[in-house]
């Protein structure tokens, strides 16, 4: 699968946003995302996802415009920045209403193995971002959007979404984007940088240099 997007554009307030915008992802590669805060990463995601209609917008499966957004061909996952399961939750109520198998997970983490019956709310920020991130991964959805997925994380924990991410890739189109600039860099088939309302392709540390996004 191609997923294309281009000639957005959003503006906020009568300020452009996001406008000359291309950006193809495809299954088999990881494309990611890097960018300063507010330059528009979460915004361009959400266009992607549905929760988010720009004033123009242009987005292609295959070749093909799709006149729908993409949530509503239940085809399409989004782990956003901001917290996903409601409180009250406990951890492994959370994999029945996914239809993932807790057990699966624990054999990947098996530390999180006391936290079964804990809720949502009694896990710290690091922990739930593990647990939402791996339900994102295995949604069986053929796109899935990462928005900051190694925020909180541990770094052991990042090695390991990272090894997930890795598999994941090789039947889904999988776009990520992070501070963590060198995890993206070292993942990614395929980076661009968001900068002034626009996609520009980098593919070195150099060019992140030469846009300003590194010293």
């Amino acid at each position: 699968m191609k997923l294309e997007i281009d000639n957005i554009e959003l503006s906020f307030d009568h300020k452009r946003i996001l406008y000359g915008i291309y950006l193809k992802a495809e299954t088999g590669k990881i494309t990611g995302l890097l960018g300063r805060n507010g330059c528009g990463k979460t915004s361009l995601l959400r266009i992607l996802f549905g929760s988010l209609t720009p004033k123009y917008l242009n987005i292609r499966i295959d070749g093909v415009h799709q006149k729908r957004k993409l949530f509503k061909y239940g085809n399409i996952a989004y782990l956003p920045q901001h917290q996903l399961l409601p409180e009250g939750l406990k951890a492994y109520k959370a994999f029945n209403y996914f239809n993932a198998d807790w057990q699966l997970f624990i054999s990947t983490f098996p530390s999180f193995e006391k936290y079964r019956n804990n809720s949502v709310e009694e896990l710290s920020s690091g922990e739930l971002r593990v647990i939402e991130t791996y339900l994102i991964l295995n949604s069986n959805k053929k796109i899935i959007l990462l928005d900051e997925p190694f925020s909180f994380i541990a770094p052991v924990y990042v090695e390991k979404m990272i090894a997930l991410i890795e598999i994941k890739k090789q039947d889904t189109v999988i776009v990520i984007t992070d501070h963590f600039y060198k995890e993206i860099m070292g993942i990614s088939d395929t980076v661009y940088i968001l900068k002034e309302g626009s996609c520009k392709q980098i593919n070195s540390l150099k060019d992140l240099r030469n846009e300003g996004y590194i010293i």
